[in-house]
């Protein structure tokens, strides 16, 4: 079992988030994943720092595995995405994955081009993750289609491959991504749900590749807190579906949110003051997929990295 930290960099500033991470290998986690947004999902979150520069460094002063997840063909060129990938990966051989996704209007659409429908997301994301592939093995590259790509190729190259997941969270989508991708990110929930995402992903040509699992968890000393936590920072989040994809400004998240209730809230997020609750769904969900995230929506991550480490990550292995 391998237990990740998910460094959400809508929630907060790049310095603080350095001392996470370097808090996280300390406590006893395998590797820390990041996100890559322009805006956050809320104005109560309130950062984006730029998730390229941030991993640079954060790795620099740790040792632990990194990943990042980012949506080619929009705000970056795949030809871009493969150069950042090739440095990092150059600079930190054998700690750094790369995960794709078909992106969201709230982070690509500030370029003011067409935003489309999910199907042709799916299809660009295909093209650039070929692209992407084609140009970390040092191939040039000429490409006409969704994206242009003329006569690019990458002379810094990684000295060992760079793992390429595909982001998905819908069964249609895991079918999609296992026709390229090296292994499958998703992420948790009801274990029955996440199960069948896998199933759908292993049976469409990812059978033997490494699932990754983003959990969403809210844990505090008290109940109450760990439910206002949830509520502050991640209700605007948990619309799900197309609806994620396509609303571009955070206050339109945050208007949302307002019709957001408890039930709707425990349904999307483990919510609990109680370790052993966390604990039992972490390993419910290690059942399915081989690196487990974990994302506190909550403001208190050194309280949670220092807590989980001590108690959870110990009781899991």
């Amino acid at each position: 079992m391998k237990i990740g930290y998910h460094a959400s960099q809508e929630q907060f500033p790049p310095e603080e988030l350095l001392q996470c991470a370097v808090a996280a290998e300390q406590a006893g986690f395998d590797g820390v994943k990041t996100s890559e947004h322009f805006h956050p999902w809320s104005a109560n979150q309130g950062h984006s720092g730029y998730s390229w520069s941030w991993i640079t460094a954060a790795m620099q002063i740790s040792s632990i595995p990194f990943g990042l997840i980012t949506a080619p063909g929009y705000r970056h060129h795949p030809a871009s995405v493969a150069q950042a990938a090739a440095t990092v990966a150059r600079m930190y051989p054998d700690r750094f994955w790369l995960a794709l996704g078909s992106g969201e209007a709230i982070n690509e659409a500030i370029t003011g081009v067409y935003w489309p429908e999910k199907a042709e997301r799916n299809a660009k994301l295909k093209e650039c993750a070929a692209i992407i592939r084609a140009l970390l093995t040092g191939n040039e590259v000429t490409f006409r289609g969704r994206v242009t790509v003329i006569e690019a190729q990458l002379f810094t190259l990684p000295t060992t491959p760079v793992p390429i997941y595909g982001a998905a969270i819908s069964c249609e989508s895991a079918a999609q991504v296992a026709q390229w991708a090296d292994g499958l990110l998703t992420v948790g929930g009801d274990p029955r749900d996440v199960s069948e995402v896998v199933k759908v992903f292993r049976e469409s040509g990812g059978a033997g590749k490494p699932i990754h699992i983003q959990h969403a968890l809210s844990w505090a000393p008290e109940e109450a807190l760990a439910l206002h936590e949830a509520r502050h920072q991640w209700a605007p989040v948990i619309a799900g579906g197309e609806i994620n994809c396509d609303i571009r400004r955070p206050k339109d998240f945050d208007r949302f949110a307002t019709f957001v209730d408890e039930p709707a809230l425990r349904a999307h997020i483990s919510i609990s003051a109680d370790l052993g609750v966390h604990a039992a769904q972490i390993a419910a969900l290690a059942e399915i997929g081989d690196y487990i995230h974990l994302h506190c929506v909550g403001r208190n991550q050194r309280q949670f990295i220092e807590t989980f480490g001590a108690t959870v990550l110990p009781q899991l292995r």
